[in-house]
């Protein structure tokens, strides 16, 4: 089964797939003691369930989420959340003569290419997945809220038809539907009431986590934030946002920026916009490839598909926004209290889901290391290569913070690190000698 992971202090994993039995997330860093609104988040999850009108999907889910871990009623008992979505209307067999067919639009190619297969109806690649995502972003949506935080997203264009012209867009809708074609869209996303000062410059600033975020929602094109492509054709004057004190607060005259400045927060609300391809399942002809047969084809794709993916994607963005800031506004309050215990032990548990994650990656290696030296009939030893490991590890830590004038890695706790790294070369010959 398939997982991957977003966040570091809210960090969440996605599990399983289009056509697999179900489809889940498993999630750490919520605080203990908060309650959960179920009614509110199955009324999340609605708003992007297939099978809502004449354009959408008719696969029918009833995205019901089992609580299998984490929860002490309905209260958050500090434990790993794990949520479990049952696939009840899975079809693989839909996808049965596409197996060695690439369709256009989708990632079936680089997907052949990289795994050496096509999965049915996508896999992991396909837009089932936003359910098990809009479970994680519905939960920080609702902590989000808990701080004065709200998020809200809605659907700006179809087909380039704003959405106020509802006759226009429906009229495009139908014949994109009539004629076996698809529309992208564009869906605008807005939060009100993130503190000014969250974020950070350069890699950890808000456009770069809400784009990470936003991006891995199938069908995702473009992002740009406040006025976007635009500024580039306005003078400085014009895309400027003035200030002025109002009630003794800073406030922006204007929010050309979208609420984010120099990687964080202004005050002023976030605004983004988010672009939509249409939707690649299409019923006219295209071209492609039969991998298997080595020749060219032409193919047609049915089943259940909507004329607009953008449509049932509103929930999704929000989701998006809501599990970046989230995590953003925890890293924020850990670093911030250095007398919460709470606070600084959230710190250590991020710390130890990053170090876990890295040991598990050094262990799927030290396993590859091994099979290659019994293949080459080398020792499984290496004291010339423990040295050179163990030199880097420890330069990493000699560099200096010109603006703490001391190093990264203390005297005390080089030998501590030296004495965890030759713990690790231990457990690595070992596994390498089994």
């Amino acid at each position: 089964m398939n997982h991957f992971s977003f966040g570091t202090f809210y960090r969440f994993t996605l599990f399983g797939g289009s056509h697999e039995p179900c489809i889940g997330v498993e999630i750490e860093g919520i605080p203990a003691g908060i309650p959960l609104d179920r009614a509110a988040l199955q009324a999340f999850l609605e708003r992007r369930a297939p099978g809502q009108g004449a354009f959408t999907s008719s696969r029918r889910e009833a995205d019901e989420p089992r609580f299998e871990e984490g929860l002490a009623g309905d209260v958050f008992n500090g434990m790993p959340l794990r949520i479990v979505i049952e696939n009840r209307d899975q079809r693989p067999e839909d996808y049965d003569a596409l197996r060695a067919v690439p369709r256009p639009g989708h990632a079936d190619w680089p997907a052949f290419v990289r795994y050496g297969e096509i999965p049915a109806g996508g896999g992991h690649f396909s837009g089932r997945m936003t359910a098990a995502y809009c479970l994680a972003g519905g939960i920080a949506k609702q902590l989000l809220e808990r701080e004065g935080i709200t998020v809200s997203a809605r659907v700006l264009a179809i087909g380039g038809i704003p959405a106020e012209e509802k006759a226009a867009v429906e009229a495009a809708l139908r014949e994109a539907k009539a004629q076996g074609d698809s529309l992208g869209g564009i869906i605008q996303c807005e939060v009100k009431g993130l503190p000014p000062g969250l974020g950070d410059h350069p890699f950890g600033g808000l456009e770069n986590r809400i784009s990470q975020a936003v991006f891995a929602i199938p069908g995702v094109k473009g992002i740009e934030f406040g006025d976007g492509f635009a500024l580039a054709a306005m003078k400085g004057s014009e895309a400027n946002d003035g200030y002025r004190l109002k009630e003794g607060r800073v406030m922006l005259q204007s929010n050309h920026a979208g609420g984010i400045i120099g990687g964080m927060s202004s005050g002023a609300p976030l605004v983004f916009r988010v672009a939509f391809k249409p939707t690649p399942s299409i019923a006219r002809e295209q071209e492609s490839v039969d991998l298997a047969k080595g020749e060219n084809v032409t193919l047609t794709i049915s089943g259940r598909h909507d004329v607009c993916i953008a449509l049932r994607a509103v929930p999704v963005v929000e989701a998006a926004a809501a599990v970046a800031l989230y995590d953003a506004l925890l890293e924020k309050k850990t670093l911030e209290a250095p007398d919460d215990m709470a606070a600084l032990r959230q710190r250590i548990d991020a710390a130890d889901r990053q170090i876990a994650e890295a040991f598990r990656q050094r262990m799927e290696a030290v396993e590859m290391i091994g099979a290659a030296k019994k293949a080459r009939g080398s020792a499984v030893a290496d004291t010339a290569r423990e040295a050179e490991v163990l030199e880097k590890v420890l330069r990493r830590g000699d560099h200096w913070s010109p603006a703490e004038e001391e190093p990264a890695v203390t005297p005390d706790c080089r030998k501590e690190l030296k004495a965890l790294y030759e713990s690790i070369f231990q457990i690595s010959k070992e596994r390498q000698g089994q």
